[in-house]
């Protein structure tokens, strides 16, 4: 797959999930989207996250980690919020009120401090792919990418996930990423959905206990829970 390197402006991906997802890359939506990538860069225009990190979910947790899904819908689109990873901006960014409420939540379920950083790149490390549904976006421009074809990537990604492992856990928050249930086979994977984590859902996500609830079903899978606690990055 070094093709996908050279042809996808030197963007990188983690080999496991390269070869994992690899009949992806060659279909007629994905190569129209690399056109549309390359011809923005062109054009000068700014595109989040920066090239290196488009990826950066599947390259922080390798597919041989993977436990849990934690599916967002586009990255901030603010200038060095964008880190590639859902919900996560970088240390010593300014953390959004969505990822607040997630803090809160994990507090509320868990007791745990809430974090100083926004950075959730240690849960990724221990295999939560982040992954947003649309992978790229241009400056100031919310959802612009949306219809270039990062959510059928997205979606392939799922459906490969769904068709070829076993006992994953999805994350589904709001509504867009609870439309996902519909590529999963629930006899054969586990799904826990919640309203929206931003303030604008009501603070309905408050409540969900979904993070002791992950660590729960990984115990009765003798897996090793996840470490939510992120202050540590303090």
């Amino acid at each position: 797959m070094k093709d996908l390197n050279i042809n996808f402006h030197q963007i990188k991906m983690n080999n496991d999930w390269k070869e994992f997802l690899k009949d992806e890359f060659f279909k007629p939506y994905f190569l129209e989207l690399k056109r549309k990538y390359l011809e923005a860069k062109k054009e000068n225009k700014i595109i989040y996250p920066p090239s290196n990190l488009t990826f950066n979910a599947f390259n922080l947790t390798p597919l041989h980690t993977l436990k849990v899904i934690l599916i967002g819908q586009d990255p901030y689109h603010q200038p060095n919020q964008a880190m590639g990873l859902s919900f996560s901006v970088p240390n010593g960014v300014k953390i959004p009120p969505s990822l607040i409420n997630i803090y809160k939540e994990l507090n509320n379920d868990l007791g745990i401090s809430i974090p100083k950083s926004g950075d959730l790149s240690f849960w990724a490390k221990q295999g939560v792919l982040l992954l947003n549904s649309v992978l790229s976006v241009e400056a100031g421009k919310a959802a612009s990418h949306s219809h270039w074809g990062w959510q059928e990537f997205s979606d392939a990604v799922i459906l490969n996930l769904n068709n070829k492992k076993e006992n994953l856990i999805f994350l589904l928050w709001g509504n867009f990423a609870k439309n996902k249930k519909r590529l999963i086979n629930t006899q054969k994977h586990f799904v826990l959905e919640a309203a929206h984590p931003s303030p604008l859902a009501g603070n309905r996500f408050l409540g969900c206990k979904h993070f002791s609830k992950v660590n729960e079903i990984l115990k009765s899978l003798n897996k090793t829970p996840i470490d939510w606690d992120l202050n540590f990055q303090d």
